[in-house]
């Protein structure tokens, strides 16, 4: 079964990323290569992608049937969904195990949920 491993980040998380800091740029975004690459070799891995910061985002929504376009993401909240992997587990649990081998950070919150099965066209 494959289950979407969701990253949500704060701000500061949202930050580092553009670190000014080369070197601390490039050690931040090792640690998810780490990751990546320990999913590929264990052969779970599906697809992910980190996303770009939360103001990027353009919302939709469609009240009364009419679409209407938002800039920004859609949450008031301070966690942001940042990225998400794509994995394939045999069960929930071992679902947990990879999501909780994440690099860590304080105040990042991972939802781990299962995908619905392809549907026959």
């Amino acid at each position: 079964m494959n289950y979407a491993i969701l990253i949500y980040d704060n701000e500061a998380h949202f930050a580092t990323r553009s670190e000014p800091d080369p070197k601390k740029r490039q050690a931040y975004m090792a640690t998810w290569a780490t990751y990546t690459n320990a999913l590929k070799d264990a052969g779970v891995f599906v697809g992910g992608a980190g996303l770009q910061a939360p103001p990027t985002a353009t919302t939709l929504r469609f009240p009364d049937s009419q679409r209407q376009v938002q800039d920004g993401p859609f949450a008031d909240t301070k966690e942001q969904l940042a990225g998400f992997y794509l994995i394939e587990a045999a069960h929930l649990d071992e679902a947990l195990e990879w999501a909780a081998r994440l690099p860590r950070a304080d105040g990042r919150v991972l939802e781990v949920r299962p995908c619905l099965a392809p549907q026959p066209a």
